[in-house]
C-alpha cells in the first residue's frame, strides 16, 4: 500500500495528503441472515471432520446461489442455510453432489435473500486505487453514493473488493470542492447506513462537536470539530476550500468515507496529516454541499 496520494493526479509526497490508496486489500462479506427453521431433523449419526469437510466441498462444488453452510459442533452435521430463491431441485443437486456424505447435511430455510451489501465507510475500488464510500443517497427511485472528488476525478467505474460492479461516476468536483457521485448500476444492496448506524439527516457541524469517521483502512474513529470553512493546499494546484477541520485520525484509503454524528451525516473525508497511531488532523468536505449540488438526499 502506498502511503501517499495515488489518484490520477499523483505527484510529490506531501505531509498533508489526500487519502486514497492502491486497490485490493479489504474484502466485503455476505449479509448473514439468521436461520428461520429447520427443513429436516438432525440425523442421529454424528460425522467426523473428514466427512464434514467433504460435504462442505460438495456444497461449494454444487454452486447454488443463496446458500450458506457451517459445521454445527453440537450435532456434528453440516448445516446448509438456503434462502427463498433456492429451489427443491437445487437442494437435491446439493445432496447429489455430496454423494455418500449427503446424510451429514442438514438443510435449513431462511426468509429473504442472501446478498452482498455496501454502506458508508466500506471499500470501493476504481481500476487503479481504493477509496471509501461516503453515504448512500437517492433521488426519487434512483440510488447513488457520495465519495471524495479526488477519488472520482477522471470518472472511473467502481467495483467492490470482490470485483462486483457497483456503478459509474456521474459527477465529480475537485479541486475547489472535494466530492463526487456514483450511480448504482450493479446488484449490490445499498442500505442508508454507515456500518450498522442508520443515517436519517444531514447537517453542518459546530466547532467543538464530537464526531465519528469510518473508513476502509482504519475503521471507525472519533474526535471533535476544531474549525469550519478551512482551506487546504494539497500541492500541484489542488486547493480545496470550505472544509471541516477535526482531530479525527485517518490514513490513505479512508478518502471519501463518512463523517457523522449519530444519525446525522456531516462530511466526506478529504485529506489530512498524521495517522491513527500517533493521531493527526483530518479535513472533510461538508456533505450538505454535495447533496445540494446533485439534488440527492440521505435515507
Amino acid at each position: 500500500m502506498r502511503n501517499e496520494r495515488t489518484t490520477p493526479r499523483s505527484g510529490v509526497p506531501r505531509r498533508v495528503r489526500l487519502l486514497a490508496v492502491a486497490s485490493g486489500i479489504v474484502a466485503i462479506g455476505a449479509l448473514a441472515v439468521p436461520a428461520a427453521g429447520a427443513q429436516n431433523p438432525a440425523p442421529a449419526q454424528q460425522f467426523g471432520a473428514d466427512r464434514l469437510s467433504a460435504a462442505g466441498d460438495a456444497v461449494r462444488a454444487a454452486d447454488v446461489a443463496g446458500t450458506a453452510w457451517r459445521v454445527d459442533d453440537a450435532t456434528r452435521t453440516l448445516v446448509v442455510t438456503a434462502d427463498r430463491t433456492v429451489s427443491q431441485e437445487e437442494i437435491a443437486r446439493i445432496r447429489r453432489a455430496a454423494g455418500g456424505n449427503a446424510a451429514a447435511i442438514r438443510i435449513e430455510r431462511t426468509a429473504g435473500t442472501l446478498r452482498k451489501y455496501i454502506s458508508g465507510g466500506d471499500p470501493i475500488h476504481a481500476p487503479s486505487w481504493r477509496c471509501s464510500l461516503g453515504f448512500n443517497v437517492r433521488k426519487g427511485d434512483t440510488y447513488y453514493f457520495l465519495t471524495a472528488g479526488h477519488c472520482t476525478d477522471g470518472s472511473p467505474p467502481w467495483t467492490t473488493s470482490s470485483g462486483s460492479s457497483l456503478g459509474r461516476t456521474v459527477g465529480s468536483s475537485f479541486p475547489g470542492d472535494d466530492y463526487g457521485i456514483v450511480q448504482y448500476t450493479g446488484s449490490t444492496d445499498h442500505p442508508g447506513t454507515v456500518g450498522s448506524q442508520d443515517i436519517t439527516s444531514a447537517a453542518t457541524p459546530s466547532v467543538g462537536q464530537n464526531v465519528t469517521r469510518r473508513g476502509s483502512t482504519t475503521g471507525t474513529h472519533s474526535g471533535r470539530v476544531t474549525g469550519l470553512n478551512a482551506t487546504v493546499n494539497y500541492g500541484n494546484g489542488d486547493i480545496v476550500r470550505g472544509l471541516i477541520q477535526t482531530t479525527v485520525c485517518a490514513e490513505p484509503g479512508d478518502s471519501g468515507g463518512p463523517l457523522y454524528s449519530g444519525t446525522t451525516a456531516l462530511g466526506l473525508t478529504s485529506g489530512g496529516s498524521g495517522d491513527c497511531r500517533s493521531g493527526g488532523t483530518t479535513f472533510f468536505q461538508p456533505v450538505t454541499e454535495a447533496l445540494d449540488r446533485y439534488g440527492v438526499s440521505v435515507y
